[in-house]
Parts: C-alpha cells; sequence; structure tokens
C-alpha cells in the first residue's frame, strides 16, 4: 500500500489532484478554528475544555461532529458541511413528491444542475436559521450550559450589529464549504463533500483517543483499542459486501452493426442507504430537545417532563429503542425511494437485458424487490446496532461523549476512506500499477 502511494505521488496528475485535495482540506481546517466576530478566543478555550468533558447530547450534537468541534468554539465555520446535508437529503425527499423535480432528476445532467442550484439556495436558508439558532443558544448559555461559564464572558458584545454580523459570518462560512466541496470533486480525488465530512471527524479522533489515555487505565485503553480495530475491520466487512444480480443482454442489430451479448451484474449493497439513516434519526431526536429549551427546562409542563424522563438522556432505554427503531425505518424508507426496481426493470427491457431465470418486465421489478428487501433488513439492523454502541458503551461504563469507536464516526471514516482509496487505485491502475487494494 506504501508502494502504491508513493507511485501515486511519481505520476504528475495524480499527484495534482492530491495536492490541491490536501490544500483545500488544510484551509478548511482552519477556518475551523477561527473564531466568528465578537466572540473573545480566549474565553472560549475555556469553554472548549470544559464542553468537551460535559455531556454533549444536546441538540447540535450532530453538528458539532460534522463540524469538527469548530461548533463548540463558534468559529467561521461553526456549521461545518450540516446545512448542505440536510438539505440534499430533503431535496431528495422532495424529488419523489413533487412532480417537477422529478421531472428535472430524469432530464439528465440539465436537470441535474438545476437541483444543484436548488439544493444550493436551501443550504444557505438552513445555514441562516441554524446559525440564528446557535448564536441564540450561546447568547443565552444554553450552548455551554454544562460549563457553568456566564455567555459573557465569551461573548462581551451581544448588540444587534454584532449579532448579525456572526449570523452573516456563519452563512458565508456555510457557501465557501459548499465552494470548497465543488472545487475538490472537480479538481481533486472524490467526492469533495464527503472528504470534508471525513476531515472533520478525524480532526476529533486524536483528542479522544488522548482523553480515554488519561482518564483510563493501560489496559483498559488497550482494550478499547482492539474493541475499536475489531469494530472497524467488521464496519469494513459489511460495507464491502454487495449481492450480485446476474445481467444478460441478448445480441441486438442497430443499422449495420451487432450489439449485446454481454453479460454483467447489478450490484446491491447490504448497507444501501449508507448513512443517511443514522442523520435522519439523529436530527428526529433532535427535536424533543430542541422543544424542551424554546419551552424552557424548568417549566412545571407534563410534555416537558416527559421529554426530559424519555429523550434528553442518550442512554435511556426508551431512548435507545426509539433511535434503533426510527434507524431501520429510515434505511428501508431511503432505499425504496433512492433504488426504484420497476425503473431498473424497464430500462433492462429496453436494451434487451434481462436476469437468466426471471421474466422481463414485471417479474424482474419483484424480484429485485425481493432481493433488495432481504438485504436491506441487515443491513437496517447492522446500522442500528453501530450507531447504539457508543451509547451502551456510555451507559455501561459511564464514559464521556469523546468515545471515537462508535456510531457516525465510525461508519463516516471506514465508507469515504474506503471510496477515496478506490478512487486512487482506478487513477493507477489505469496506468498499469498496482492499486492499494490487492
Amino acid at each position: 500500500m506504501l508502494g502504491a502511494f508513493v507511485r501515486a505521488f511519481r505520476t504528475p496528475d495524480l499527484r495534482n489532484k492530491l495536492l490541491f485535495t490536501i490544500f483545500i482540506l488544510t484551509i478548511f481546517r482552519l477556518g475551523s478554528v477561527i473564531p466568528a466576530p465578537g466572540i473573545d478566543p480566549s474565553a472560549i478555550r475555556e469553554q472548549v475544555e470544559s464542553a468537551q468533558n460535559a455531556d454533549e447530547s444536546g441538540v447540535y450534537a450532530l453538528v458539532n461532529l460534522f463540524s469538527g468541534g469548530a461548533l463548540l468554539q463558534l468559529a467561521v465555520f461553526a456549521l461545518g458541511i450540516m446545512p448542505y446535508i440536510t438539505a440534499s437529503i430533503i431535496i431528495n425527499l422532495l424529488t419523489v413528491v413533487i412532480p417537477r423535480l422529478e421531472t428535472l432528476k430524469k432530464e439528465g445532467q440539465a436537470g441535474q444542475t438545476k437541483i444543484t442550484q436548488y439544493t444550493r439556495y436551501l443550504t444557505l436558508a438552513l445555514a441562516v436559521l441554524q446559525s440564528t439558532s446557535i448564536i441564540a443558544m450561546a447568547r443565552t448559555g444554553q450552548l455551554f450550559q454544562q460549563t457553568g461559564i456566564q455567555a459573557a464572558q465569551y461573548m462581551p458584545r451581544q448588540d444587534l450589529v454584532t449579532l448579525v454580523t456572526m449570523v452573516f459570518v456563519m452563512t458565508a462560512g456555510t457557501a465557501i464549504i459548499m465552494w470548497f466541496g465543488e472545487l475538490i470533486t472537480e479538481r481533486g480525488v472524490g467526492n469533495g463533500m464527503s472528504l470534508m465530512i471525513f476531515t472533520q471527524v478525524i480532526a476529533t479522533f486524536p483528542s479522544a483517543i488522548q482523553t480515554i489515555w488519561q482518564e483510563q487505565p493501560e489496559w483498559v485503553f488497550g482494550l478499547i483499542c482492539a474493541a475499536g480495530l475489531v469494530l472497524i475491520a467488521g464496519v469494513v466487512f459489511i460495507e464491502q459486501a454487495q449481492r450480485r444480480i446476474p445481467v444478460q443482454y441478448a445480441k441486438r442489430m442497430v443499422g449495420r452493426r451487432m450489439y449485446g451479448g454481454s453479460s454483467t451484474y447489478i450490484p446491491l449493497k447490504v448497507n444501501q442507504a449508507g448513512i443517511i439513516p443514522v442523520i435522519f434519526a439523529s436530527s428526529l431526536l433532535y427535536l424533543p430537545q430542541l422543544a424542551i429549551g424554546l419551552m424552557g427546562q424548568d417549566s412545571d409542563n407534563v410534555v416537558v417532563d416527559f421529554l426530559s424522563t424519555y429523550f434528553v438522556s442518550g442512554t435511556h432505554p426508551v431512548y435507545m429503542a426509539t433511535f434503533f427503531l426510527l434507524i431501520v425505518g429510515f434505511a428501508f424508507f431511503y432505499v425504496a425511494i433512492t433504488f426504484n426496481p420497476a425503473e431498473v426493470a424497464d430500462n433492462m427491457k429496453k436494451y434487451g437485458g434481462f436476469i437468466p431465470g426471471i421474466r422481463p418486465g414485471r417479474p424482474t421489478a419483484e424480484y429485485l424487490d425481493y432481493v433488495l428487501t432481504r438485504l436491506t433488513t441487515p443491513g437496517s439492523l447492522y446500522l442500528g446496532v453501530i450507531a447504539l454502541l457508543p451509547m451502551v458503551a456510555m451507559g455501561a461504563s459511564g464514559a464521556s461523549q469523546n468515545f471515537p469507536f462508535g456510531g457516525t464516526s465510525i461508519l463516516i471514516m471506514v465508507g469515504v476512506g474506503l471510496d477515496t482509496v478506490k478512487q486512487i487505485e482506478s487513477h493507477l491502475q489505469q496506468r498499469n500499477y498496482e492499486g492499494f487494494l490487492r
């Protein structure tokens, strides 16, 4: 693997892609540690140290994960990539509901360009809402309520002009992040947005490992690292697992030339939905906590008491059961809207393709739906178990939220890492080099 990595840097165009990607990601990380206007950097460092040792199961825990800790520093890139992810998910869902978007999706590159433009507009709108919410929570002290430090210490100026400037800067930071992602996709290696998420998640990994080393005995640290390596190996195995449906194309005459007669396959992954169901479920479970923040945690309200009892602590059995069921349900839902067996069957029939032993048309669609359902069942259970691992670990050991080998972090690191390695490997194979994966 190291030899292939050296050969990748010896290839001029691939070396330029790698260096450009590293350059953009470096600037991206710098923007994640630069405080927004109106923030006291010295006071915010105390907040970060205190908040990292506290329970980060609040409304914006997932945003903080995808921002690489920039949220806790109220940095220029505090929102991270989360507004774009949310906007992309919403647009994908609306594509099934709104005929206009469905028509654009079928128009090819021109339609996809229009959908991308809508996604950008929605991203900026969500960035305005999220930045306003974050600044409002920081101004009232709710964002760092576990630390006990007053908001006036890290936000000395709270006039309207300063607050509006902070909202503008954070929203502009989200727009710059979108631009960086598109630059990496066009001129770098792999999917830019995925690499930026990977960078932000991996940025918090060393500090989490250091925290465990400082807080736990050596044998516990070794046991956690060994369990993490086993978990990563299992995630790699499942992420690579797929069911290949054989497809045979009959020979056909087009003008004076013969086409077809080839054999291929449809790769259906066990985890066809990826990380999206976990993000869906996490977002929904943050709504009760947001409602508590809006209604007031100290209010004598039956709804607030119910939500505070069952949906605030991430280690409560009701919370974990709800989280697991939402992940399973969203996995089936997302696979259903992203993979249409009837459409695939029609395209195969149009080009003379068929699955051996299955009649073209409706029987093919029913067969694909049957196979996809059987694959999605273990895939959704796998996602639910992986996402619950850090919660179970925290409930059993009382560890902090800094537990690095868990849930969303491992899925993102392994998934994006494998995709990036495959991208580089494809460039190497074009020049008859051995790739990373042998």
